[in-house]
């Protein structure tokens, strides 16, 4: 479903990506792991073509993103959500019109079915009683729930996930998991996630990439990439500070 072909990216004088080779499968869910700062939130941003890359193409089921124009574009967004790392929600909004917002925005529904539609998502993420409250008013792990709502309101087919357990304690970060995987089985969207916490997110995982320096690494099941031999992977899964990659 997504494709991602000799993806070439310079930020700021810095080669991030260098030739990235990817495929994620219609109804997968890929682990994107690696070390921070490497390129994992870039790469996913040129699959929201949030970013357009110096080099290569992006494919959505077969069509290139890059040169689409804003209508085309449009249509390919439209059936794709972003779970941000930091959940993005307007402070000025309760958490119902966080989630109302891209249905206001986009499709101009009808008052009633945006009222249905987004009163079902925060009752799928648990936040049922929760739709008049302020993100600052909530914790960190609502804030996520909150987000994903607003994510999944969107009716999406593919959806990418920046750090989706990040500041969040281990019991909070281990539920928001559980429900992303309990809400793929249901609804069978494609997915990439980002993530440092890869020990609990491969278990929701059916493959895993690592991207190191520009490139990826290592691609296989969570199994084969934990027991891999590789000693860059190695390092990394281990945490162990002697090794190929240079923490300093």
């Amino acid at each position: 479903m997504i494709q991602v072909e000799d993806l070439h990216k310079s930020l700021s004088g810095k080669n991030v990506l260098r030739g990235v080779n990817l495929s994620v499968n219609k109804g997968e869910i890929l682990v994107l792991i690696g070390m921070s700062g490497y390129g994992k939130s870039v790469l996913l941003k040129h699959i929201a073509r949030l970013f357009r890359p110096d080099r290569g193409r992006v494919l959505i089921d077969d069509k290139d993103i890059g040169p689409l124009n804003s209508s085309e574009l449009s249509e390919v967004r439209s059936r794709l959500g972003f779970l941000f790392q930091g959940g993005a929600l307007f402070e000025s909004m309760s958490v119902y019109d966080n989630v109302a917002f891209p249905l206001k925005e986009k499709l101009g529904l009808k008052k009633d079915e945006i009222n249905e539609r987004v009163l079902r998502e925060l009752d799928q993420v648990g936040l049922s009683g929760a739709e008049d409250k302020y993100p600052t008013e909530i914790s960190g792990g609502m804030q996520k729930r909150a987000a994903l709502a607003r994510v999944l309101v969107w009716q999406p087919e593919i959806i990418l996930f920046d750090e989706p357990t990040t500041g969040l304690d281990p019991i909070i970060g281990h539920a928001i998991l559980q429900l992303i995987e309990e809400l793929h089985k249901n609804r069978n969207f494609t997915s990439i996630i980002v993530t440092h916490e890869f020990q609990r997110v491969f278990k929701i995982a059916h493959r895993a990439a690592m991207l190191h320096e520009g490139t990826i690494k290592a691609l296989g099941s969570p199994d084969e990439i934990l027991d891999s031999d590789d000693p860059i992977v190695r390092q990394f899964i281990t945490g162990d500070t002697e090794g190929p990659i240079s923490y300093r």
